[in-house]
């Protein structure tokens, strides 16, 4: 199925590559080249591009590419969650899924490339069997393997690798048994130049942390299922269960995962939680303009807003901005035409606001095209949905866990167009 990996860094460089069947060359990349250019952003490139003998297959994490070839026709979400898997894994090793820290291990990187792909087709993708058959790497065991010649490869096939619960090793055995939820929803919105919300949708998911001892059965109550549309488990949940009576039954896995992600689109389920009232103006004649930004607080549900940031594709006629910031400071970048105004936690005393003059290009047309606006913000302890956790059960184990669930709303594609007035 997948016949090579290419990783490529935010400048285009290849540095790692791995092939399973033939070797194929990196010029079959230059398709993915011409594609990274044409993208504004580098979340914009086309996840599946075709060439005249391979289909390209790509994800972007952490400012790196994850490149795979392909010679047949493949279900692209099949390869893309590969993909994500092999990131994720990466990430669980070595804390962070980095340029510098892949080339730091390199040999482990091979080491697991070579695990989770047999012959071009998934074979180990759960974290716990890998660090079985590939420990994680420490400084002692490198030392260690320096000196005695060894490697991070067990002797000892994994024990969950031939359960019917390969996701779970056996034998697990903690002081502290401790279970935690985090519920992380991102708000996916566009406004436009009036404020009326012309697209909204939550991509919502749940990542936790479990150690538990032996061999624990969970089952994790919600008090607002049914809001939630197009939802996607971790292959522990028992499906029928859910669809029976929307609870998430599961014996999970050791450590960190994610155990569902779901998807909010109903327009009406979307509470925005901020307004931006914004005017940008340029006068007839002479080469400048003004530019007036206030945000304020719409749908916190009383919580704050933490980490606020507003990002505005100037025109590019605008050469430089003079402007005044009532809280947090500003950069404007000269050859991109991005003005970042970094406002932090927002103050319902005092709304922030940032004004001030724009120069012009002497002789330049008025902009015509509206420039957008970006938010970025995160409210801690909300979930912007209205989705709680009512309780969590534990059976096959007579201990009592500590147990918690933490929610964070952030904003994830949150985009409002500016309207140009002419004085």
């Amino acid at each position: 199925m997948i016949h090579s990996l290419f990783l490529i860094n935010h400048s285009g460089d290849i540095f790692l590559e791995k092939h399973w069947k033939s070797v194929i060359g990196r010029s079959v990349c230059d398709y993915f080249f011409e594609a990274k250019e044409k993208a504004v952003d580098p979340e914009n490139v086309p996840p599946v591009l075709q060439t005249p003998h391979h289909y390209l297959i790509s994800i972007y994490r952490g400012k790196l590419f994850f490149l795979s070839v392909i010679q047949t026709e493949v279900p692209p979400l099949f390869v893309i969650e590969f993909l994500h898997r092999v990131a994720d894994t990466f990430q669980d090793y070595f804390g962070e899924c980095s340029e510098g820290v892949i080339k730091d291990n390199l040999v482990t990187v091979y080491e697991l490339l070579e695990e989770m792909l047999d012959n071009g087709f998934p074979l180990a993708t759960e974290s716990n069997v890998l660090k079985e058959m590939i420990r994680p790497p420490t400084i002692l065991r490198s030392v260690v393997n320096t000196l005695t010649g060894g490697s991070n490869i067990g002797d000892t096939l994994p024990t969950g690798q031939l359960s019917n619960i390969p996701w779970r090793r056996a034998g697990v055995k903690y002081t502290n048994n401790e279970a935690y939820f985090d519920v992380i929803e991102e708000i996916d919105a566009i406004l436009d130049k009036s404020g009326t919300t012309v697209f909204a949708e939550i991509q919502g998911v749940i990542e936790a942390c479990v150690r538990l001892t032996g061999m624990p059965d969970l089952t994790l109550s919600f008090m607002n299922p049914r809001l939630l549309d197009d939802v996607s488990f971790h292959p522990c949940v028992r499906f029928k269960r859910w669809e029976a009576e929307r609870v998430l039954s599961f014996i999970p896995p050791d450590g960190n995962f994610t155990l569902m992600s779901y998807h909010v689109s109903s327009q009406n389920l979307v509470a925005i939680p901020v307004y931006v009232k914004q005017n940008i103006s340029f006068f007839e004649t002479g080469s400048c303009g003004r530019l007036d930004i206030t945000v304020g607080p719409k749908q916190t549900m009383g919580k704050t807003v933490e980490g606020l940031m507003v990002t505005v594709h100037m025109p590019k006629a605008v050469l430089s901005v003079n402007l005044t910031a009532t809280q947090g400071n500003y950069t404007y970048d000269l050859t991109t035409k991005v003005l970042v105004w970094d406002i932090g936690k927002l103050n319902l005393q005092k709304l922030p606001n940032l004004r001030g003059s724009l120069s012009m290009q002497v002789g330049a047309p008025r902009p015509e095209e509206n420039p957008s606006l970006n938010i970025d913000l995160k409210i801690q302890q909300l979930a912007i949905s209205g989705l709680k956790v009512s309780r969590l059960d534990m059976y096959g184990e007579k201990y009592k866990p500590f147990k918690g669930v933490k929610y964070l709303t952030k904003a994830g594609k949150f985009q409002e167009f500016l309207h140009i007035l002419t004085l």
